[in-house]
């Protein structure tokens, strides 16, 4: 455990919450990049195709990020929820985060690419890195969103079993 001024950080809060913070922050880039690409000029060039590195970068973290969590930490998580009043979920919103993000990734690695060539002289390249980077700002908040819910899921299934088991002991 890390810390126990405030509260106790797992290792797995830690590699949770990384995971939540790069995809954010890749959503945010992603749209900085889209404003920037609205107005492509010569002088905001650089700041485009750093941008679009940044979303990149974020995305990548957030997939390695979230996958070793799955792996090593959700299986208990899932069995809650599973167990809990919100099945859902896990079966709807996991599953459906799990596919939509793969389509993200891709989408955060190509942006680079479309950007490397000059946006603001060419109007198809302009287009592309519009379209890209707006659709990664879509689908980042589909799925920051999903993980609110699969979080409330696990919270709502704790504190249900937690007001049973207190119920039970006439508490």
């Amino acid at each position: 455990m890390i810390g126990t001024f405030f509260v106790r950080v797992t290792l797995s809060d830690v590699i949770l919450l990384g995971h939540a913070a790069f995809g954010i922050l890749g959503t945010l880039s992603a749209l900085w990049v889209f404003v920037e690409a609205l107005n492509a000029r010569e002088e905001n060039a650089s700041r485009i195709r750093r941008g679009a590195m940044a979303v990149t970068i974020s995305m990548c973290a957030a997939c390695l990020l979230g996958g070793y969590w799955y792996v090593t930490s959700y299986p208990a998580e899932k069995a809650i929820i599973l167990e809990g009043p919100w099945p859902a979920a896990h079966n709807v919103f996991m599953e459906t985060k799990e596919h939509l993000f793969f389509s993200t990734l891709i989408l955060a690695i190509y942006l680079p690419i479309a950007a490397a060539d000059k946006v603001y002289a060419n109007a198809i390249v302009r287009k592309m890195v519009l379209c890209v980077s707006l659709l990664i700002v879509f689908t980042g908040l589909a799925i920051e969103g999903a993980g609110a819910v699969i979080n409330h899921g696990v919270k709502i299934a704790l504190l249900r079993a937690h007001l049973k088991e207190a119920h039970v002991k006439g508490k």
